[in-house]
């Protein structure tokens, strides 16, 4: 994992998933990628890139909801793809988008523990997280 910034889009994956999101005009790369995290069984360990698409997703519906975090160069593509498509996530999306930032979180996340060898970071990185659960509501 390529990461500078424990912030959502601080990470060279997150870049390239936000990227893709910027060339469609629907939820389907949303709902992909937060179906993925939901699909994987919870005894089962969640890998790094699924946790990585679920936080991008998650930011997607946050920001689509009018609730944007840090805005920078970073995470143009999907402030510029939010005002684009000005669509509005259903209450079953932002129920989705938040039980996949739960699994992320979980025990079993290849995510969870690579931020966790990065040592204190981890702190950072679990409370933007937690942030960004407030924020998709």
């Amino acid at each position: 994992m390529g990461a500078w910034a424990t912030d959502s889009f601080g990470c060279d994956e997150a870049c390239d998933w936000a990227d893709r999101l910027r060339r469609s005009t629907d939820f389907v790369a949303v709902e992909t990628a937060l179906d993925e995290v939901l699909a994987t069984a919870d005894d089962v360990e969640l890998h790094a890139l699924a946790g990585i698409g679920a936080i991008c997703a998650a930011e997607a519906v946050a920001r689509l909801q009018g609730r944007f975090g840090l805005r920078d160069a970073y995470s143009q593509d999907v402030d510029d793809w939010v005002e684009r498509v000005a669509l509005q996530p259903s209450p079953a999306l932002v129920d989705k988008a938040r039980r996949a930032l739960d699994r992320v979180l979980a025990e079993r996340s290849e995510l969870r523990l690579l931020w966790e060898d990065a040592g204190d970071l981890v702190v950072a990185w679990r409370a933007g997280v937690q942030e960004l659960k407030v924020r998709v509501g």
